[in-house]
């Protein structure tokens, strides 16, 4: 499926993103990949930032490419454009989007159910997905960056 299929499905509207959008959103992962790392926060609040940041990522991505999605399902349609915008393996996809699926029942269901490995999993996950957008836009879609 492409993301004009996508837009077809009414999932995903065109967007023309900017430079300052795409700052922007690297920025904000930026920011949360630095927050993920404070030393005395709970394991769930660092996973839930790095969560955040691996999803801005993947938004910058998702708007360089030309798209924003709708609001239902949003998160879960973000993480996998990455197959369709930078190409992401599938294993990445998949992962990340176990990790949205923990991270929901940690926001919603039980507190207290992420591990330290599972925080510094999803911190590593979000710095390598960071850098992998960056690299793509860059090759991709200079002028945003």
């Amino acid at each position: 499926m492409s993301l004009r299929e996508w837009v077809r499905n009414g999932w995903f509207t065109t967007h023309r993103s900017s430079a300052e959008e795409t700052k922007n959103l690297l920025g904000l992962a930026d920011r949360d990949l630095q927050a993920c790392q404070l030393k005395g926060l709970h394991s769930d609040w660092r996973f839930a930032i790095a969560y955040n940041a691996a999803l801005q990522a993947a938004t910058a991505a998702l708007a360089a490419a030309g798209f924003r999605t709708s609001q239902e399902s949003h998160h879960y349609r973000v993480i996998h454009s990455l197959e369709l915008t930078i190409r992401a393996d599938s294993k990445l996809v998949q992962k990340f989007d176990a990790f949205r699926k923990k991270r929901n029942a940690m926001s919603y269901d039980l507190g207290g159910a992420i591990s330290d490995k599972e925080t510094a999993e999803m911190a590593e996950l979000a710095r390598a997905l960071r850098s992998e957008v960056a690299r793509w836009i860059r090759a991709e879609h200079p002028e945003l960056l």
